[in-house]
């Protein structure tokens, strides 16, 4: 039977699912795990999962069970990055590149390192990596990222009180349409629809399948319907609950079953 496990990697609330190989892990246990990205530092955040069926992913392995040491590293890594965080800041304000740098992560082998920046257009960021590299002596990645990936590394909390879906297991950024907001009735108020990112909801595309079938069996507001003879204009339309309310032309409101 395949197992896997949730993993936080980078001190992030993502979840990356791995390989556990033949290691007994629990909820909290630190880890060094082989990524797509290199080696990183984690902790598990989800206990072994057990798959019945064959995963139709291959899934990147934990190398091993942290020491004191990996521990260690891991700190540093994360206070050399806060270093050079600020140290390519200066560096591209000097060459007066028009970028905003959020992030700079070492890879746990410090093989790597990742600076992650918002641009409205197209850098030329070539004598900055050049720079970079002859300071820090390793690889430089610099990735240009959107507003929502910016809210997915900064984190946050959402209208709802909790913390933000892209921090905390999504990385599915499909498209998110006004349209959706529509649909379910939501005002469209910037403030009631846009995230911290600026952008629509991406929690309005959850239920946007749900509303979509709904409404097929739902008469459209301010419609106007016949309900056993008597004809009426439907004035509310509850579409997650599959209700409509009616005034009909005598002035009686009454309540209606759209499931029917």
């Amino acid at each position: 039977m395949n197992k896997i496990v949730g993993v936080s990697l980078y001190d992030n609330d993502s979840i990356t699912y791995l390989n556990p190989g033949n290691l007994e892990l629990k909820r909290n246990t630190e880890v060094v795990a082989q990524t797509e990205k290199g080696t990183e530092f984690g902790r598990v955040v989800i206990p072994i999962i057990e798959l019945e069926n064959k995963p139709k992913q291959n899934y990147n392995k934990i190398l091993r069970i942290a020491s004191n040491q990996d521990a260690t590293q891991h700190t540093n890594n994360i206070k050399d990055g806060k270093e050079a965080l600020k140290t390519c800041k200066k560096i591209a304000k000097e060459l007066n590149l028009d970028m905003q740098i959020i992030d700079a992560h070492f890879t746990f082998d410090r093989s790597q390192l990742v600076f992650k920046f918002l641009a409205d257009g197209r850098v030329d960021f070539r004598e900055l990596a050049k720079e970079l590299a002859n300071k820090y002596r390793t690889r430089i990645e610099l990735r240009q990222i959107g507003v929502r990936d910016k809210a997915k590394e900064v984190g946050g909390c959402g209208m709802c009180g909790r913390k933000l879906c892209c921090s905390r297991f999504s990385d599915d950024f499909s498209a998110v349409s006004i349209n959706m907001a529509k649909n379910q009735n939501i005002a469209l108020n910037p403030n009631k629809i846009n995230g911290v990112c600026g952008r629509l909801l991406c929690c309005l595309r959850y239920e946007d399948e749900i509303y979509k079938e709904n409404r097929k069996s739902m008469p459209k507001l301010h419609s106007m319907v016949d309900i056993k003879g008597r004809k009426g204009k439907v004035i509310e339309v509850d579409i997650i609950n599959k209700k409509y309310r009616v005034e009909l032309t005598d002035g009686t409101v009454i309540e209606e079953d759209g499931s029917n």
